[in-house]
């Protein structure tokens, strides 16, 4: 499943799975390293989402993987942790916003 999925389409679709109310407090850059497939970073402020392509000057948090690991653990067929533990996942910078990083965003479509 996870081969007919792209990291584009990851990406598109985070917006429409974002869960603000779960945000609340929250103020923090992630940005995302894919060895093989383009960078982006993500923002979440005051409840809002924003995402871009490319690299930030100051992410709160880095998350270093491969394209095939990070779709992997986004569609739930993988754990984070798990990808952590076994070096496929790394973090540089507040791990903990990475454990955070579940709640914010659903398996399915908000309406």
């Amino acid at each position: 499943m996870s081969d007919t999925i792209t990291v584009t389409q990851v990406i598109e679709k985070l917006s429409s799975r974002f869960i603000p109310e779960n945000t609340q407090g929250i103020t923090a850059t992630y940005q995302f390293v894919l060895d093989d497939a383009d960078d982006f970073y993500f923002s979440i402020a005051e409840q809002q989402l924003r995402v871009e392509r490319g690299e930030h000057q100051d992410p709160d948090i880095t998350l270093i993987t491969n394209s095939k690991t990070f779709i992997s653990v986004v569609t739930g067929q993988k754990d984070g942790m798990s990808a952590y533990l076994s070096g496929k996942l790394r973090a540089e910078g507040n791990v903990m916003l990475a454990t955070r990083l579940s709640k914010f965003f659903s398996k399915q479509k908000q309406r």
